[in-house]
């Protein structure tokens, strides 16, 4: 295959709500330029982008899918990424190394939830963009409307480079802007186009249209706008250059009409791109830092240069390995070559390398600056890792995930898979890097947290299709945690056994007393005259330590006391330090449960985005689950909820926000403080520990 300099590259994301038809449009791509010979279809299960068996047989893209394609001597590689919300991971992973995202947009829908999500990512990647206006075909397509919703919405930098002569089911032909041609196109899978002139009745709308175009370019850059109030227009050259430079920062986003069933409008989008979207040597340098001593460093897309390349996706397949798919920042790259992964500071071999379609791999000699690849069989390295020469160790910034929304603890069905259970969750991460588990000693669970419950059921499949085992997905126990409100001044307890031989003795007086909340824990040693000698202070506070681990009401951490031993007695026989730490410990638990014992539970902060008509319902929700609203913001179209909820609340909130909003809903949440559970829920909670610790003991 041949290579490609950085000039002939073109490096696109396609993004989107879940069903704008990204999938689709790839195929049709691919079909256009000749790389696959049949156009292949969702619901027959044959697209080169959705491949694995959960995505045929749910019919939507989980995985980014890495294809590539060559127009007019320019490679295009495309980042087919999933529309659902849950999979979000994968196109921010995409929208890292993209040099254009493509947001897709259905004509009679317009913007979607999906839509507005991952053009978030776009604005707070600064990543230029185009839009597609897809299934113009649709009967009640609305191409202008939906054109004016997306500048209302997402930016009002859009405009419009085709639009349909016609739209609804007799959409064949686009008016091309930037070549002022009629451009028709026969039936599917055909590959026949012609150009034409402008037919008359489209005329005045087109020259319309091309003066918006043109304005927009003249917008952004103050020579070009002086150029165009003198003279109201700009030259072809001008208008060439002046739009590269216009898409390329930002300021001007192109939009087409399209349609993926009908095959109208390929031809005219990888002209444009081949064009007119920019080439990864023309972004914005790279900044990454040194890695001996992290200072800034811009890395420059050049093929001569060290070479230097970045994981932003892995995929795990059963006889082949672990694939990595990364992008060359600089240098070139060949097998044999060895590179240091600066995050784990190993040597790594660089193998067979691979362009990829799908689930179609095509070995390649060579790889230069600005393309994307894959490689196989790494040994220590994953998503987000960066690998480069020895002569120039940097590392990338690595991708910035959202914080998880949803959890569930992980049960294994039969015991001894706990090993197994960690080691495919730890794979299903690397796949997935958004998906998090690990185990929580202080609830004694393994959390799996991620996207959504999609997200997560299809970790738990993989776990089963690919290693065999199987688990539940419970609710997650609340890590609580129990302290004191009141004072016991004396909690007095006496070991004493005897059983023929040496007995045991341990005996001491304790005061336990609040502390502000966030201190911990405080153990002070007042006792005078030896009454309980030094030796057995330890064993004393050994004994406190241990029940305060596990907790006296709910098996929670106890925290922020202040516990003082002050007096006692010993026996110069039968005292030892188990006798004086059971002691500690059982006088512990009789102060403790003296002393107005209350139990505390984590409370999030949860800041939830949704479209003003269901902020009712959103709230009345909020508050029926303990939450207190902490202010509100909009940010038009949505509005801002701010509110502390208690964890307890928020099992499969992420689920329940989608299904009150018509999954127009997000939210994020991150942890806030402890406070006092109120009785009723209080008295609840232990005798729900109570019954738990009853069938464990069965």
């Amino acid at each position: 295959m041949k290579e490609y300099n950085p000039d002939a590259i073109r490096n696109i994301a396609l993004i989107g709500h879940g069903g704008s038809g990204k999938t689709s449009i790839s195929e049709l791509l691919l079909f256009t330029a000749g790389e696959i010979n049949r156009i292949g279809k969702i619901e027959e299960g044959n697209t080169t982008s959705d491949f694995n068996s959960n995505e045929i047989e749910r019919q939507i893209s989980i995985g980014a899918s890495p294809l590539h394609l060559e127009w007019n001597n320019t490679k295009i590689n495309i980042l087919d990424t999933p529309g659902f919300p849950d999979f979000i991971g994968q196109v921010i992973s995409s929208l890292k190394v993209a040099d254009l995202a493509v947001s897709v947009i259905k004509s009679a829908e317009g913007v979607e939830v999906g839509t507005e999500l991952t053009w978030e990512s776009v604005r707070k990647n600064h990543v230029p963009a185009a839009v597609i206006i897809n299934k113009v075909d649709n009967e009640h397509s609305k191409f202008f409307d939906t054109i004016q919703l997306a500048k209302n919405r997402l930016s009002p930098d859009i405009t419009v480079v085709s639009f349909p002569a016609k739209e609804g089911l007799s959409f064949t032909s686009v008016v091309d802007l930037a070549k002022m041609k009629l451009v028709t196109y026969g039936d599917a899978g055909s590959k026949k186009i012609t150009e034409s002139n402008i037919p008359d009745e489209l005329k005045t709308q087109a020259e319309k249209l091309r003066e918006e175009l043109i304005e927009k370019v003249a917008e952004s850059d103050e020579e070009l706008m002086n150029k165009f109030f003198e003279e109201g227009t700009l030259s072809e050259e001008e208008l060439v250059t002046g739009l590269k430079k216009a898409i390329l920062k930002g300021g001007l986003i192109p939009a087409f009409a399209y349609s993926a069933t009908k095959g109208v409008g390929s031809n005219t989008l990888l002209d444009f791109a081949v064009n007119y979207f920019p080439a990864p040597n023309e972004r914005t340098s790279i900044e990454a830092n040194m890695k001996d001593n992290g200072n800034k460093v811009e890395i420059k897309c050049n093929p001569n240069g060290e070479p230097v390349l970045f994981i932003f996706k892995s995929l795990s397949e059963q006889h082949v390995g672990e694939l990595s798919i990364f992008k060359v920042y600089s240098g070139t790259l060949s097998p044999g070559m060895d590179l240091v992964n600066t995050h784990k500071e190993k040597i790594e071999r660089m193998g067979q390398i691979f362009v990829l379609n799908g689930r179609n791999r095509k070995e390649i000699t060579k790889i230069s600056a600005g393309d994307i690849g894959a490689v196989v069989k790494l040994k220590d390295s994953h998503t987000g890792d960066t690998l480069c020469s020895k002569n120039f160790t940097v590392v990338v910034p690595r991708i910035d995930y959202p914080e998880p929304v949803i959890r569930f603890a992980v049960k294994p069905k039969a015991k001894g898979d706990e090993d197994k259970i960690s080691a495919a969750l730890h794979t299903a991460h690397e796949e997935e890097p958004s998906l998090i588990s690990k185990y929580d000693p202080e609830i004694a669970q393994t959390i799996v947290s991620g996207q959504g419950e999609l997200q997560l059921n299809l970790a738990i499949k993989l776990l089963k299709d690919r290693y065999g085992v199987e688990v539940d997905l419970t609710e997650p126990r609340i890590p609580y945690r129990e302290t004191i409100r009141g004072k016991c001044e004396d909690s007095e307890y006496k070991h004493k056994k005897q059983s023929g031989g040496r007995g045991q003795y341990g005996h001491v007086h304790l005061s336990v007393e609040p502390l502000p909340r966030g201190t911990g824990y405080e153990f002070v040693d007042a006792v005078v005259g030896g009454v309980v000698p030094g030796r057995f202070i330890p064993a004393v506070e050994k004994g406190l330590k241990d029940i305060m681990s596990k907790g006296i009401l709910t098996g929670s951490k106890v925290v922020d006391i202040r516990v003082t031993i002050f007096d006692g007695t010993y026996h110069s026989v039968d005292s030892d330090e188990v006798s004086f730490k059971i002691a500690g410990s059982q006088a512990f638990k009789k102060g403790f449960l003296e002393a107005k014992p209350i139990i505390l539970e984590p409370i999030y902060d949860i800041t939830v985005k949704i479209p003003e008509e269901y902020m009712g319902d959103v709230m009345g929700d909020i508050s029926s689950r303990r939450g207190k609203i902490q202010g509100m913001d909009s940010e038009s179209p949505f509005q801002i909820i701010k509110a502390k909820v208690p964890l307890a609340e928020l099992h499969k909130y992420s689920t329940q926000l989608r299904s009150l909003t018509s999954g127009r809903g997000m939210f994020s949440m991150t942890f806030s403080h402890y406070e006092e559970v109120p009785k009723d829920v209080e008295s609840k909670i232990i005798e729900e520990y109570q019954k738990h610790k009853e069938e464990e003991t069965e």
